[in-house]
């Protein structure tokens, strides 16, 4: 990471206390392909009184279980065995510590989205600690605002359903002040929507054409196909049907393991070409920057391992010449904590935002009680203490699971 200020440090504070919560709707539909269905809150106190808060992008009973969890060993200790008692603003100390004392549960999977929600929480506390924005802990902005894209996913259960949705909400997008959106079609496929397999690549390029019409030229279109064609030649071949459609990326064209021919397909493709949502540490992002000659690495605050993390994916990624694009697909927390990263980076020209007016999940709607202003399609950088969310804590009780 980039070398940063450091703030008062004859402060004494210590970390007191962790709370963990795993939230879910109830009237979640296990057939979808929306995750904005549950969440995993966590919130990090220190004896001040002061507390910070992250959430990640997984099963939340399962990471609540590992973060609850008691250690036995050396190689895997407990989180409330490291953490408690700690100075939380040394926070790539405590990640570092996590990562090497929870090794049997957490070089990947759970445990590494278990580190994210923390790192984010301790973050957050930090900036709280000090009254200052994330971004200036990071090291200092690059930029005046943050541009958000739609993150659109339509409704509908047949293709002319799914289809009228996804051009319904461009639309909407548009018309809320969104400078770009991104469309998903996930109509094939392992993770398709509503189990629809139109297996007619001439299907996905008709939505593309029919959204960039519905919006108009000006307006920033990428899409997201969710690892929907098996290799290359085959993505390519629908790719070639939108060439002439500006889309600014295509998102997880390939199998996410299937590096080579992300490579293939980058050196062919005039379109670029997006990944990294699933991908956990800094490790797995450089091998698919290096491997996989991915034109847009896409980082997910929560599940690669927190701020901490993902600032390092970022100073990777700015020293190879590739733009990051964080995903989210949780609250206004993750919103939040991927504005706050893209704030410290020249190579990140969007971030990902699931808009309330445009979301079916109640609870995207309701867990943050004040989240990051979007003006004009914008967001401008934020100037309060930490993350600058609030949470309602009415609502982690009402959807506690």
């Amino acid at each position: 990471m980039r070398k940063r200020p450091l703030l008062f440090k004859n402060l004494t504070v210590k970390i007191s206390k962790i709370e963990t919560y795993s939230l879910l709707i109830p009237d979640f539909d296990s057939d979808a392909c929306s995750s904005a269905q549950d969440n995993f809150v966590i919130k990090i106190f220190a004896d001040n009184g002061l507390y910070g808060i992250g959430e990640t992008d997984t099963n939340p009973w399962g990471v609540k279980a590992i973060i609850d969890s008691p250690g036995t060993h050396a190689m895997g200790r407990g989180f409330a065995d490291i953490l408690i008692g700690k100075d939380p603003r040394n926070v790539e100390g405590l990640w570092n510590e996590m990562n090497e004392k929870t090794m049997m549960t957490s070089r990947r999977g759970l445990g590494v989205c278990a580190i994210g929600a923390i790192d984010m929480a301790l973050w957050d506390l930090c900036g709280k600690i000090y009254q200052q924005p994330v971004w200036k802990l990071l090291g200092g902005s690059k930029k005046e605002f943050i541009t958000p894209y739609a993150s659109l996913l339509p409704d509908g259960h047949t293709l002319k359903e799914y289809s009228d949705s996804l051009i319904k909400k461009t639309m909407k997008a548009k018309e809320l002040g969104f400078k770009a959106a991104k469309l998903e079609i996930c109509i094939k496929g392992p993770y398709s929507h509503n189990n629809l397999q139109i297996e007619d690549d001439k299907e996905f390029a008709n939505m593309v054409k029919l959204c960039r019409k519905a919006v108009g030229n000006k307006m920033v279109l990428m899409a997201d196909v969710a690892y929907a064609w098996p290799d290359w030649k085959t993505a390519l071949s629908a790719l070639n049907m939108v060439e002439n459609e500006d889309l600014f990326f295509i998102e997880t064209p390939l199998p996410i393991e299937d590096l080579k021919g992300s490579s293939k397909l980058a050196q062919h493709s005039k379109t670029r070409i997006a990944t990294g949502e699933m991908l956990q540490t800094r490790f797995e992002c450089f091998e698919t920057i290096e491997k996989g000659g991915v034109d847009v690495i896409q980082p997910d605050v929560g599940r690669v391992g927190g701020l901490t993390e993902a600032k390092r994916v970022c100073d990777y990624a700015e020293d190879n010449g590739i733009l990051v694009v964080p995903h989210c697909w949780k609250s206004a927390i993750g919103i939040a904590a991927s504005a706050h990263l893209s704030a410290t980076t020249n190579m990140c020209p969007y971030i990902e935002f699931l808009p309330t007016e445009l979301a079916e999940s109640q609870l995207r709607k309701d867990l943050v009680s004040k989240e990051l202003d979007v003006i004009d399609g914008q967001i401008p950088l934020p100037q309060q203490p930490g993350l600058g969310i609030e949470i309602n804590d009415d609502k982690l009780k009402e959807y506690g699971a």
